[in-house]
């Protein structure tokens, strides 16, 4: 029977990646999103048209309730989730002194919160089976820090120590836990930065070029799947040299 995978923040950049490829491989697929409906079913649309299997379904990730229902969802399709890529997350760049409390007390709830609920709500089913993967979309800035990014680095890096914490933890129950930490990629989130700072970003990367989606979706893959079985508790940097 096909394993199967919920992705967050699966309508769009990464996590649209992902679940393309891993519709294409075969996998069951949970597409979750927060308000792009239509762009949800966009990428089900596809999979199943290759011939795959994927469902919509829409949950805010800092939302317990909804998350559950999610999971309930995945439960009662396929049995429960034996992959889950924890992919939704909010970017912003705003200087230190003017990151107001709801500001910060939001990026939280869906960047690391959202990390929190989901792993907690897809965990018994992995547990009962002594085998899943769950695999966490952190960030380079999560490693290093960005000026004007205090909040997203800060909740970045929650998602690391989050990952390494818990890889000990689930071992034993046949479960891995990692993260990817992508650089410069050309995602929606990126798109707000102007051309004369992407071409500098583009410079300043070893590779010479912006990463794109299916890049740091392969490495999702990849953890996720039998040849990443004996990884786990790392932090995978995609960021073509950026942060060496």
């Amino acid at each position: 029977m096909p394993e199967t995978v919920i992705i967050t923040g699966a309508s769009r950049g990464i996590g649209r990646a992902a679940a393309l490829l891993f519709g294409k491989n075969g996998y069951n697929v949970i597409v979750n999103y927060s308000s792009s409906a239509d762009k949800a079913e966009e990428v089900c649309s596809e999979i199943n048209a290759s011939g795959g299997c994927a469902y919509p379904f829409k949950a805010d990730v800092s939302d317990r309730a909804a998350v559950d229902g999610m999971t309930a969802f995945a439960a009662e399709k396929f049995g429960g989730a034996d992959i889950l890529v924890n992919n939704a997350g909010i970017a912003e760049q705003i200087m230190f002194c003017d990151i107001t409390e709801e500001k910060w007390d939001r990026l939280f709830a869906v960047d690391v919160k959202g990390v929190y609920n989901c792993t907690q709500s897809a965990l018994p089913h992995m547990v009962h089976n002594k085998y899943g993967r769950i695999i966490n979309v952190s960030s380079m800035w999560g490693i290093t820090g960005a000026s004007c990014e205090v909040h997203y680095s800060a909740a970045k890096a929650a998602v690391i120590g989050f990952t390494k914490a818990l890889a000990k933890e689930l071992g034993p129950s046949g479960i891995t836990v990692n993260a990817v930490a992508p650089g410069v990629i050309a995602t929606e989130m990126n798109s707000r930065l102007d051309p004369e700072t992407m071409d500098a970003l583009r410079e300043e990367t070893p590779l010479e070029r912006i990463g794109t989606p299916e890049d740091v979706a392969e490495t999702i893959f990849f953890l996720a799947s039998p040849r990443g079985a004996f990884i786990t508790g790392e932090t995978i940097s995609v960021n073509g040299g950026f942060v060496i």
